[in-house]
């Protein structure tokens, strides 16, 4: 059901004094756009009505199918807490569309829609649970992001170690102020690294949750003199930032992980899902860590996955399945990180546990031993590969796997896949600092 009507929306804007209205949507990387009207506009964006030009964005339309509309799903309408209270500025997440108003192939968000309504077909709902991790750092004096921090905290450190305590908490009671519920927020393990977890949703408003999650927390950073980044590795000799996803799935409001005579409490489709994820994982690595950076943090030593693997309460592997019991039961996915596009993220990750589902595949045996701890003849004794090591080596899995490619769609899929092999070709040819610093003098 609905929460919101065409006259809600308009009584809310009048009532509000709404001044603003910013159409939001995602492209395919997960960079957050946006097209702003004013409120004398409010039939038209109801109506479905605004355009906007396609070709102007990597991935969508091309010059000759250029049109394209925005579709605004009236249940995300939200004013910003952060704007004045005189002429307030309110937005709507849209879904992108051809002029005719078919779904756009290539959006991210109907990428999303699709699976979902696979999930619901069988019976199912997909919840989802982010943990979204990221760094507090200052800017210089243009107001430009840097990586320098002046605090030693570390892992759940209070002030006034954390100097970013109090910006934190605002970002909690601005993310409040638009309806989510915060479950828990936290300092990190490194210095300036900061967590808040959410409560998880239907698969659709997590992946919108993250979306402006994001923003709120760039936004009211920026208020307190801070730049906030989600780059999953900013710092070296640090661990990184990630985006653990706990999923989930239930049929008729009740959990389908959930078995409570197994060991794991865990029940058959728990483990059918898992091995559909761990089958694919390395196309959906394409996916769930998109840039060249995601690789610096999964590398040993870090707490980040690197091995595929899964287990119980075991914190090394790929996968655990975290104590929980009835409806809190879930699936944690640990090598995601926030520099991904939410919408595809978990679209892969719940099109191939359906697929284990499906096909009734089983995960390998589970992993009770720290895995950062044994040695490479331990590891591939018991059948345990490692994650692609690189942003090439996950576009070669991506491209070899049909089943994940379908799900993006050919459209996204290639015109993804040759986006990734162009930045990934940048990379390569660019001389690092590092490279400078190891050979200038001695060659």
């Amino acid at each position: 059901m609905s929460r919101y009507s065409r006259e809600d929306i308009i009584r809310m804007i009048e009532e509000e004094d709404v001044e603003f209205i910013r159409l939001q949507f995602t492209d395919m990387f997960g960079s957050l756009k946006n097209l702003a009207v004013t409120t004398s506009q409010l039939d038209r964006v109801l109506d479905n009505r605004i355009m906007f030009d396609g070709a102007s964005i990597e991935g969508f339309a091309p010059v000759e199918e250029s049109d394209m509309r925005l579709i605004p799903d009236l249940d995300t309408f939200c004013i910003f807490p952060w704007r004045p209270q005189h002429g307030k500025v309110a937005r709507f997440i849209c879904d992108a569309s051809y002029a005719d108003g078919t779904p756009f192939r290539g959006d991210s968000r109907y990428v999303l829609k699709k699976v979902i309504k696979e999930a619901a077909d069988m019976g199912y709902q997909f919840d989802v649970g982010p943990e979204c991790e990221f760094f507090l750092f200052h800017s210089d004096d243009e107001g430009n992001p840097t990586t320098i921090t002046h605090e030693k905290a570390g892992y759940f450190d209070v002030s006034p170690q954390d100097l970013g305590e109090n910006a934190r908490r605002d970002m909690i009671l601005t993310l409040e102020d638009m309806g989510f519920i915060v479950e828990a927020s936290h300092h990190e393990n490194a210095p300036a690294q900061h967590e808040i977890d959410f409560r998880y949703e239907e698969a659709l408003q997590a992946a919108d949750g993250i979306m402006t999650f994001k923003l709120a927390v760039k936004t009211i950073a920026k208020r307190h003199g801070f730049h906030a980044s989600f780059m999953p590795k900013p710092k070296p000799e640090f661990n990184g930032s990630g985006m653990h996803l706990n999923l989930s799935l239930s049929r008729d409001g009740e959990n389908v992980f959930y078995d409570a005579e197994n060991a794991d409490h865990l029940s058959q489709e728990g483990y059918y899902f898992i091995g559909g994820i761990m089958k694919h994982i390395r196309a959906i690595t394409a996916i769930t860590n998109p840039i060249v950076n995601s690789y610096k943090r999964l590398v040993p030593g870090f707490e980040a996955p690197v091995y595929i693997a899964w287990s119980g309460r075991n914190r090394s592997p790929l996968i655990r399945i975290p104590a929980a019991t009835g409806n809190t039961q879930r699936i944690e996915l640990r090598s995601p990180d926030s520099a991904a596009n939410p919408y595809l993220a978990i679209a892969v990750c719940l099109a191939a546990g359906l697929d284990g589902i499906r096909n009734r595949i089983l995960p390998p045996n589970r992993i009770e031993a720290n895995i950062f701890t044994m040695t490479e003849e331990e590891r591939k004794a018991a059948g345990i590969e490692c994650l692609p090591g690189s942003l090439l080596e996950a576009i070669q899995g991506l491209e070899q796997d049909e089943f994940i490619k379908n799900v993006l769609g050919e459209h996204l899929a290639q015109h993804y896949i040759r986006s990734k092999k162009k930045e990934w070709a940048e990379y390569c040819a660019f001389v690092t600092n590092w490279e400078i610093d190891r050979y200038l003098a001695k060659i």
